[in-house]
């Protein structure tokens, strides 16, 4: 197994972040301890784009200092001196102390932006030979003709080939789209020199600037929506000197305005925009000569109620600041989960990451990671891609949960609620999400059907019609109807309505699977080390022992259908036969039932939650277990001990609690807390589409 990869170009802004995060992405997913190295960094405060990105992103343990080998400076310096060996000793052995902590490196090569472009080829060459790494090429297409993309390949190949490297693969980036399948075919002739060829599609969004990234490089103060409003793309830059009725003309989409601080007609004139549904909408307002607005205009616009776009200080003068804007390029932030998703859609849409997988000779590991399981989501969500039906389509986090999810191709995904103050409020976020459909249920065609279909499902409860037209105003009732008319795979809510309002209209028409007697829930608790599944933790208050099996045989399934071997411990006071009494006899009958339904699942019960977990204490209570000590999925007894105990560990031991999980119903749903984060929804909607792709065709399908 190789234990490294080098990626090279010899062009700068060959689009690298995409190459890296996308094989960051796979990598994560197999191996346990990945580490990043940049054999030149600049100098500075500033840390590497590259090694910050991927430090902050995959949460790895180690000092920035560890991650590279020399600064520019020092490189120079070592250059200009002579002492070109002793640099590349240098570099070798700091390479070398990461590695020594890590099962695989990806070592990032120079940008052909610093040190000397014509030493940085040999530079990179010397270092990929000396710690004996293959080659992953990256050839920059921005801007070329199908030809002089192939030759550009094929010389670069050639180069490193003639200084004794290794190519393992070759990665084309930045290609028109209409070119991709030219270059592609093309050079599939090469591959025995170029290795898998994979070619990218230009992206124009990755290219824009976020103004958070503008902020930065002009040490610009915020005068407000310094948080929200960071990572707006800046598709283009324009001076404000006209009077107001020639300046609105000139508004697109995108733009940043640049104008002198006590322009308070073109300052109002902006923030018009964000009442007008045809108006263009601005990605920030940057104020120059160190000017700023007059008392009443700050005032107004800090008592606006809808959300502003970005207001920026800059002490620089106007033409200044239009030079400082042009010289900012774009770069791909650790919390720009926007661009990151966009990026890995690139990479992943083009790349056969079975093949380079098998290229880089990665092993699988045997033990499911927080990261490998996360990641391993979106992977599963893309392989069969299903329709997910998000009922409160006016909330910000699930507008921008969504952006992520379609941008990484992982569902289809349809919102609920009033199309015009949707597309306002995703227009205003400065999202993109054209991709995504938006239905009014109070303006969709469908409310006759649907209210019939409820009537006849629900009148033996005594609902009358006029009742059943009342319950299909309701978006939870709405979208669960579309689930269960088959006219989307699964469903997602909570994030501004109760578990009860989300869950209802599930229990009383989508109902639960045959064999099951309840609708129950577990969580996924990401461990440092390891995932475990514990459940029920949010429904069901006090089952008895036969809901205590049926949470015990669903909760395995589900661990089983993540990846998680499940090993059941059925938690109680006590272990095997040392204690009596009414709670540890319920679960001890829990146990029987569930291992006569389910002979195959190695089930453990009663047992200690330490019991359970830990092999040295399994040793002294319960020896010769094939469950305790290394239990996977624990049953609580009743949802007072189960809640609290995931509570606890999660603050207790820094875990990631990823759920609710329902199980048990006839189709996926699921339940957000309302306390959620943009990635706890991202992980619940990739969760229920995973849940979709076992439980087969949806009932129907829409004409």
């Amino acid at each position: 197994m190789g234990k490294n990869l080098y990626i090279a170009t010899m062009e700068p802004r060959s689009g690298k972040s995409v190459v890296l995060l996308g094989l960051m992405e796979l990598l994560s997913r197999r191996i346990q301890k990945i580490g990043i190295f940049r054999p030149i960094v600049r100098a500075g405060e500033k840390p590497d784009d590259y090694l910050e990105l991927v430090r902050t992103r995959y949460k790895l343990d180690f000092d920035y200092e560890e991650l590279y080998g020399v600064t520019h400076q020092e490189a120079r310096d070592k250059i200009s001196g002579g002492e070109y060996d002793a640099l590349i000793k240098t570099m070798v052995d700091k390479y070398k102390a990461l590695e020594r902590k890590c099962d695989f490196v990806v070592l990032v090569g120079t940008d052909f932006t610093g040190v000397a472009t014509a030493f940085e080829f040999d530079f990179n060459a010397d270092i990929a030979n000396q710690l004996g790494c293959p080659l992953l090429l990256l050839v920059n297409g921005y801007e070329k003709s199908p030809a002089d993309i192939v030759d550009a390949a094929r010389m670069t190949c050639e180069a490193f080939v003639e200084q004794g490297c290794t190519v393992m693969a070759t990665i084309v980036n930045r290609v028109k789209q209409e070119d991709l399948r030219g270059v592609a075919r093309r050079l599939s002739d090469n591959t025995e020199e170029l290795g898998p060829v994979y070619v990218l599609k230009e992206e124009p969004a990755l290219n824009f600037p976020t103004v958070g990234t503008v902020a930065r490089a002009l040490n610009a103060r915020f005068l407000t929506m310094e948080g929200r409003g960071l990572y707006r793309e800046v598709r283009l830059y324009k001076v404000a000197a006209m009077q107001l009725r020639n300046y609105l003309a000139h508004m697109e989409d995108g733009v940043l305005i640049i104008t002198p601080g006590d322009r308070a007609d073109v300052i109002l004139g902006s923030l018009i925009t964000l009442f007008s549904e045809g108006a263009a909408r601005i990605a920030g307002l940057i104020l120059t000569g160190g000017l700023e607005p007059e008392p009443p205009v700050m005032k107004l616009i800090e008592g606006l109620e809808k959300p502003c776009f970005p207001i920026m200080s800059v002490e620089t003068d106007t033409f200044t600041t239009a030079m400082n804007v042009s010289a900012v390029h774009s770069t791909i932030t650790p919390g720009n989960e926007r661009k990151i998703a966009l990026a890995l859609g690139v990479f992943e849409s083009r790349v056969d990451l079975a093949e380079l997988e098998e290229r880089i000779a990665v092993a699988r590991s045997d033990r499911v990671t927080p990261l490998m399981f996360e990641y391993e989501l979106i992977e599963r969500a893309k392989a069969q891609r299903k329709h997910i039906m998000l009922p409160e389509g006016k909330e910000e986090r699930i507008l921008r949960a969504s952006e992520i999810l379609l941008r990484r191709g992982a569902v289809d995904i349809t919102l609920l609620g009033s199309i015009t103050e949707i597309r306002q409020k995703i227009a205003n976020l400065g999202l993109d999400l054209g991709k995504v459909k938006i239905i009014d249920p109070l303006q969709s065609g469908r409310q006759e059907d649907f209210i019939e279909t409820y009537y006849g499902l629900r009148r033996h409860k005594g609902i009358t019609r006029d009742q059943a037209r009342d319950v299909m105003m309701d978006v939870s009732y709405f979208g669960t109807m579309m689930i269960h008319k088959g006219l989307a795979d699964g469903m997602v809510s909570g994030s501004a309505h109760t578990t009860q309002h989300t869950l209802r209209p599930s229990f009383e028409f989508i109902r639960t699977k045959p064999g099951f007697s309840i609708v129950s829930s577990v969580f996924f608790m990401c461990l440092a080390d390891r995932v475990l599944v514990y459940g029920d933790c949010a429904v069901n208050a006090n089952p008895d022992p036969a809901q205590l099996a049926d949470i015990a045989i669903a909760s395995a399934e589900t661990a089983a259908m993540f990846g998680v071997e499940p090993r059941i411990a059925m938690l109680s006071y006590s272990t095997g036969e040392s204690g009596k009494g009414e709670d540890v006899e319920r679960v001890r009958e829990a146990t029987r039932i569930a291992r006569s339904r389910r002979p195959d699942f190695k089930i453990e019960g009663p047992l200690q939650y330490d019991a359970a977990i830990d092999a040295g204490v399994a040793a002294a209570k319960m020896p010769g277990s094939e469950v305790a000590g290394h239990a996977t999925v624990f049953i609580f007894p009743d949802l007072n001990t189960g809640n609290n105990t995931y509570k606890a560990v999660q603050r207790s031991a820094q875990a990631v609690a990823i759920g609710p999980v329902l199980q048990g119903l006839n189709r996926p749903v699921n339940d957000l807390s309302r306390g959620c984060t943009v990635t706890d929804i991202v992980n619940t909607v990739a969760i229920t589409a995973i849940q979709a792709q076992t439980m087969g065709p949806t009932p129907e399908k829409a004409p």
